[in-house]
This record gives structure tokens, C-alpha cells and sequence, in this order.
């Protein structure tokens, strides 16, 4: 019998909720950024669980963008550290890796601008993803080795098996740029999971999309979380959509964490009602999109 996308995403949602808590597959401790006199991360603290979903809120210029350019290799934060787990427990620092060797440890992300080869196929775009670890050089491609061969079929299998999990499986053949802003956004995430990441980083993945989209991508997020074993850290400015998908929630203002905690507690914290919701404002109602 086949079942609908939202039907899949309510059993991993419920597969989810059975699914034993496990210690942090990242630590971020008293990480501090400066530009100049400019401080955009003040000592800030993040754990991410395995198998959680953990949403990142807070007011524009609040530093989320900067935590997670730091979490990723392409700023360095001059104070503080950060530790990844990997599959077999090994503590990797993230700190002074650039961010392809961020990427191979088990670390992806997406960007708010989207970041698309516009030109090539939805299918060529997750399938480069899929072959940045391939083994095989240059010469044997061009001689067509079995290897080489091997690797370019799996590495097409796994874009195939990926744009079926985001939607987008009858539209591999089009350009990314020919796609809604929306389909490019579930792209952008396909690629992402095309390189076998441990933990996926979401900036802002709802920016720009409508309320359908924003239900399916709150579903596909679950389904990656589930199904694939994947921790995700996202920074996101709609709160139905936090609320609806996040285990916890860390709040930043002013590059510091003013609160951490369950999505229903946050959003009664009063630093939180002040500094990101407003004191007066409806609590699913967030006063703009945030940074």
C-alpha cells in the first residue's frame, strides 16, 4: 500500500519520539568572536544531541549566522572551542578546519542564499555532492577504470535516493534554475545530505517559501531526522515551524544565549517574550525575520 509524505513523516515522527536519548554529537563552549571592536559571539554555549532536532532563534544581528559560520569552518572565533563526534565516539576540535575538512568529519549545512550550480540539473547538483569523497583521480575516470565507474553509479544512486526523499524525484532532469524557490530550497538540502552528514545545518530553510512549503519542509526535516539518523541544527525565523519540529531551543540577542531550553518553555521565558517575540506580541507571531 502506498503511503503519502505526510503519512511517512508522522511514523518518523513517532519513530522519533521512542528513539533513546544519546549524549552530544556537538559541543560549543564560551565561543567569542570579535570584528574589531565588534562582538557578535559573547562566550556561547550550544550542545546539539544526536538524533535531536535543535532550532537556533533569536533577533536580526542577534549572531546566529556567525555561530553557525563558526561551527563550519569559515570564521575563527578567537576564543572558545568546539567538539564533533563522530560515528565511533573519536572528539574532533572544529576549530581552525576549513570547512571542506569540517564537511568530511560529518558536518553539512545549507546557506539562506541559496547556493546552486543554476546551470546544471537538480540530479547533476546533488550527484557532484555525492562524488566530492569519491577515490578515484581524474586519470581513472578518463580511462573509464571499473572503480571510477563503480563510484560515479553509486554516487547517481544516492542523488536518485536523495531527490526522492526531498520531492523532487520527477524533476531531476530540469536545471535548478528553472525550479521554484521553494523545490531549489529541498535542492539545496538534497545536496547537503548527498555528502553522509551526521549533522545537518539549516540556515533559515523556510526564508521566502509559502505556507505549503513551510508544512513540507517541516515534515522533510523529520523525515531526515528519522529516517536517516541525521541531527539537525536550524536557524529559522518562523516559530509554527520551530515549534512544530524542534526538540530545544537556544535563543541569542546580542551574541549572547539568553535562554535554552524546551520550544514551550522558551517562548514563555520573559528575555525571550522581550528580546525576540516582543512583550506584547502573539507568541506564533515573531516581529521579523531574524539573522
Amino acid at each position: 500500500m502506498t503511503t503519502t509524505f505526510a503519512e511517512r513523516a508522522a511514523a518518523a515522527t513517532a519513530a522519533a519520539a521512542t528513539r533513546p536519548a544519546t549524549g552530544p554529537v556537538l559541543e560549543a563552549s564560551g565561543l567569542t568572536l570579535r570584528f574589531g571592536g565588534l562582538v557578535s559571539l559573547s562566550g556561547v554555549d550550544l550542545a546539539v544531541c544526536r538524533g535531536e532536532i535543535h532550532a537556533v532563534i533569536g533577533p536580526n544581528g542577534a549572531g546566529k549566522t556567525s555561530l553557525f559560520n563558526s561551527l563550519t569552518g569559515a570564521y575563527a572565533p578567537q576564543e572558545g572551542r568546539v567538539v564533533f563526534r563522530t560515528e565511533d565516539g573519536t572528539e574532533h576540535s572544529l576549530l581552525g578546519r576549513k570547512p571542506h575538512l569540517v564537511n568530511r568529519l560529518g558536518v553539512a549545512r545549507t546557506f539562506q542564499n541559496i547556493r546552486l550550480f543554476a546551470a546544471l540539473t537538480a540530479l547533476e547538483n546533488v550527484k557532484v555532492a555525492a562524488e566530492s569523497d569519491t577515490r578515484s583521480g581524474p586519470l581513472a575516470v578518463m580511462l573509464g577504470l571499473p572503480r571510477a565507474k563503480a563510484e560515479e553509479r553509486a554516487a547517481e544512486e544516492t542523488a536518485h535516493r536523495l531527490l526522492a526523499l526531498v520531492g523532487l524525484d520527477a524533476r531531476a532532469d530540469e536545471t535548478a534554475a528553472s525550479l521554484s524557490y521553494g523545490d531549489q530550497r529541498r535542492l539545496e538540502i538534497a545536496r547537503a545530505l548527498a555528502t553522509g552528514p551526521r549533522l545537518l545545518l539549516l540556515d533559515e530553510p523556510a526564508a521566502g517559501t509559502n505556507p505549503t512549503e513551510k508544512r513540507e519542509l517541516a515534515a522533510l526535516i523529520r523525515r531526515i531526522n528519522c529516517e536517516l539518523d541525521v541531527s539537525v541544527l536550524l536557524i529559522e525565523h518562523d516559530m509554527p515551524l520551530v515549534t512544530s519540529v524542534a526538540d530545544r531551543v537556544t535563543v541569542l540577542n546580542f551574541g549572547k544565549v539568553i535562554a535554552s531550553g524546551s520550544p514551550s518553555a522558551v517562548q514563555r521565558d520573559p528575555a525571550v517574550v522581550e528580546a525576540y517575540l516582543g512583550s506584547t506580541a502573539d507568541p506564533n507571531t515573531p516581529r521579523g525575520e531574524t539573522r
